[in-house]
């Protein structure tokens, strides 16, 4: 059970940080209705536990083996995720009532596998993160500390949809303003510290 909770205390940090996935579930719980909140959350969890698992067990061990691979994500990453925040940090959020929440279930799917997916960030800090941790772990201790893994995605996801839900009469368009230009500026660090690890490389 210890591999279980360190996987499960580990997944908190790894997804806990604002970056794409949480401001999108939390813009979703602000402004939709619970059950349309926690549609989004759940898809989020699934998206991001796939992207656990690939990581932890294939892509990992890929970028490793493949130093020209981890050399191109690296800096291509960078440029994108800087761009992500510097987007994020510009953008103006708007709070409206009138917003559509009965759009086809298969474009919220698209919605939550691209800020998973597609999101650099979350395949290089997956990738090397999970993927290291799993060549430090006794093999039959692997499949207790990514279940730890998923679960912390889950109770994340949820309680982050479940708590922005309860609390939207507080929530207005200054506070995810706030919000935007905080998670903004961290998605900006991480690209800055991702281009320094790139130029690492190059040097």
């Amino acid at each position: 059970m210890a591999y279980l909770l360190q996987g499960f205390l580990l997944g908190l940090a790894y997804v806990a940080p604002i970056g794409m996935q949480n401001m999108f579930v939390i813009n979703t719980a602000a402004t939709q209705t619970r059950l349309r909140a926690l549609k989004v959350a759940l898809t989020t969890v699934f998206f991001d536990v796939a992207l656990a698992v690939a990581c932890f067990f294939g892509v990992g061990l890929l970028i490793d083996r493949l130093q020209l691979l981890k050399f191109l994500i690296m800096g291509i990453g960078s440029c994108a995720v800087i761009y992500i925040g510097i987007s994020l940090v510009r953008s103006i959020p708007v709070l409206d009532a009138s917003v559509d929440t009965n759009k086809p279930y298969f474009e919220i799917i698209w919605a939550c596998f691209a800020v998973t997916w597609l999101n650099p960030q979350a395949i290089i800090d997956g990738s090397l993160l999970l993927g290291g941790f799993k060549a430090s772990l006794p093999i039959e201790s692997a499949y207790l500390f990514i279940a730890g893994v998923c679960l912390a995605s889950g109770t994340w996801f949820l309680g982050l949809s479940t708590l922005v839900s309860t609390a939207k009469h507080i929530i207005n368009e200054r506070a995810l303003r706030v919000i935007n230009i905080v998670c903004g500026g961290i998605i900006i660090l991480y690209g800055l510290k991702l281009g320094y690890s790139f130029l690492q490389l190059v040097i």
